[in-house]
């Protein structure tokens, strides 16, 4: 506590406490001799009235004079504190008894023996004396010998005195003495708190203004300077405080001229850097649709390449010009993810759903690819409800789980949930090869593998977990990963739970898989080579396909009323005044078709359209868009609507 008090508490504190401690001892050894006088001359008071009452009851104990006895104790009970006078004869009769003596005579035996006794009883001072028989010489002639007085021996006793003292005049007087002590006390420590604080401003006062101008030195205040007063090590203080501040002021204003000339620098580099993250963000834009489009169109073409009859090598030749679509394909997703989640356009749109669909959804999809590899992907039932964006947290379980895959040599990589307060961890463990402490935190940044030096595609692009952890960050859910080296990894993603829902409902009657014949599907895509290669696609899976370039050409076409598709799709950026958005809501109204399916096709990944697409209920899918998957999304829609 000592060291944070300040300079005048510390010399008040150095002046007051010894002159305290020395007042407080004098007048406690004062007050203490006092007292103990006080004490020894009431008790030698008492012993000499005891002595005296004792030597002259002698003579009247001896020959039984009561009366006698009765005058020499009223005598002593008009002493002061005198409080009460008992005489006892040889054989233990009480001859005198005045006043209030309390407590047990001695016995007999103890009379003969009896030596002066002091006792303190209460509040009283008991004082007994034996009465001693003293020699009488007799001179009449007829003895011959010294003769006792009666026939006692001189060491027997003839009887006690007790003399019993009130201590409560003591009492007082001793309060007094403490009460006079206290404020004597009470006055040196008044005393000294005044020499102190008279002594304490001379030392501290030019001190405290030094630390007063060195805090507002330190506040910004660089103008302010110390008066120079006194002499000595104070004088040479202020002088010192005073050179300081004005090289601080210098060295402020250098400082300041410095950080002018950086600010303009850095509002030209900033400058710069917005112009460059425009020109990025309108590539990305660009990239987004114009390099989306061409890709959507080779990928329809592969599919419907891949349909036809085709001799071994060329159907080989198919195969890998799939696998080289595709992975350009997961590049280019991977790449325009990672802007958008950087650029922060991506608003996630949580709900309550259970997990279970998804995950079993997971591992159908990522099955084949463990099969391959010869690994065991097992996923643990898990009924659990959680309150998150589906389609996100499927994205992050799906990099963790191909990820598990592509470094997972052998063994089994396994998927569970389990409940941790108000959360669900959900995780996946594999038995790969593992990840050291230190590079625990890098493998979530762009472009990282720690185990592809030569940049092997089999083993993805480095992106995977990248977009996990900034789809975790953008979502709030944790993110963990143990792992050691040669004993795998397990990667875990906690989402809050919810309360469970309506379950969704189950249609009777549904297309059998993959039955697309004679279905009229509407196709509307002003791109020539998206939509030829749609139209052809569709068209391989049995569909009667009406493809249009412009929305007017579809009303035109719909106008005679003897063609109605059971399905549309729409790119979403359009020749003419409407959008995709537009021309759905369109057909969709009550003088064309109000319950018409619709799939959604667009290059654009902003979430403006995605919102768009979402407030008006319509199925939005970006490009390039893969065929099982718009196969299986018709599916799904035609069945609904059946």
């Amino acid at each position: 506590m000592i060291a944070n008090w300040g300079i005048r508490a510390r010399v008040m504190f150095a002046a007051v406490l010894p002159m305290l401690v020395l007042a407080a001892l004098m007048t406690a050894l004062y007050t203490s001799l006092r007292i103990t006088d006080l004490d020894q001359a009431l008790t030698d008071r008492g012993r000499a009235f005891t002595r005296q009452l004792a030597a002259a009851s002698e003579y009247s104990v001896f020959s039984g004079d009561r009366e006698a006895l009765q005058q020499l104790a009223a005598t002593v009970m008009g002493e002061e504190d005198i409080v009460g006078v008992r005489i006892v004869g040889r054989d233990g009769d009480t001859l005198v008894h005045i006043g209030k003596i309390d407590g047990q005579l001695p016995t007999l035996t103890t009379v003969r023996q009896l030596q002066p006794l002091t006792v303190r009883h209460g509040r009283t001072l008991r004082l007994v004396e034996p009465i001693r028989a003293t020699k009488l010489q007799l001179d009449d002639g007829l003895s011959t010998s010294a003769l006792r007085s009666g026939t006692a021996s001189g060491a027997d006793s003839l009887g006690i005195v007790t003399v019993e003292l009130s201590l409560d005049r003591l009492q007082r007087r001793r309060g007094e003495l403490l009460w006079t002590g206290i404020v004597s006390v009470v006055f040196v420590l008044f005393g000294s708190l005044l020499l102190a604080g008279y002594m304490s401003r001379g030392v501290s006062g030019p001190i405290r203004r030094v630390a007063d101008t060195a805090l507002r030195l330190g506040q910004g205040r660089l103008h302010e300077r110390v008066p120079p007063t006194g002499g000595g090590s104070l004088r040479k203080l202020a002088e010192g405080i005073n050179e300081m501040a004005e090289r601080l002021s210098e060295a402020h204003q250098d400082m300041a001229r410095k950080i002018d000339e950086a600010t303009l620098e850095l509002r030209t580099r900033k400058e710069e850097a917005e112009h460059a993250n425009l020109a990025k963000s309108r590539f990305l834009a660009a990239a987004s649709h114009d390099l989306r489009q061409p890709m959507h169109a080779l990928g329809l073409f592969i599919a419907e390449l891949s349909q036809q009859p085709l001799e071994p090598r060329a159907r080989g030749l198919v195969q890998h010009i799939a696998a080289s679509a595709e992975a350009m394909e997961n590049l280019l997703d991977s790449l325009l993810d990672i802007s958008r989640l950087d650029a922060g356009v991506l608003a996630p749109m949580p709900q309550p759903f259970c997990v279970q669909p998804l995950l079993e959804r997971l591992v159908t999809s990522q099955r084949p690819a463990a099969v391959d590899r010869g690994l065991r992907l097992i996923l643990r039932p898990c009924a659990s409800w959680v309150y998150s964006d589906p389609l996100l947290l499927e994205r992050i379980l799906a990099n963790l789980v191909s990820n598990a895959i592509r470094y997972t040599p052998r063994g089994t990589i396994l998927i569970a949930c389990r409940r941790r307060g108000e959360r669900l961890r959900i995780e996946v463990r594999d038995s790969g090869v593992g990840i050291p402490p230190d590079a625990q935190d890098i493998i979530f940044q762009e472009f990282v593998q720690l185990d592809n030096a030569e940049r092997s595609r089999d083993k993805g692009l480095g992106l995977g977990l990248a977009i996990v952890r900034r789809l975790a960050d953008l979502l709030g859910h944790g993110l963990e990963l143990r792992s050691a080296p040669g004993a795998g990894s397990v990667f875990a993603i906690e989402a809050p739970l919810a309360q469970a829902g309506a379950a969704p409902e189950i249609h009777g009657e549904e297309r059998p898989p993959g039955d697309l014949s004679g279905m009229r599907i509407a196709l509307l895509d002003d791109d020539p080579l998206a939509r030829f290669g749609t139209q052809s696609l569709l068209e391989s899976w049995g569909c009667e396909v009406l493809a249009t370039e412009t929305p007017d050409d579809l009303l035109a076409a719909l106008a005679p009323g003897d063609w109605h598709p059971a399905l549309l799709i729409s790119d979403f950026r359009l020749r003419g005044e409407l959008n995709g958005i537009d021309l759905i809501r369109l057909l969709r109204s009550p003088d064309h078709l109000p319950s018409l399916p619709a799939i959604l096709l667009s290059g654009d990944t902003g979430p403006e359209t995605l919102a768009s697409a979402q407030q008006a209920g319509i199925v939005l899918l970006h490009k390039p868009v893969r065929p099982a998957r718009l196969r299986a999304l018709i599916h799904r829609l035609l069945n609904a609507a059946d």
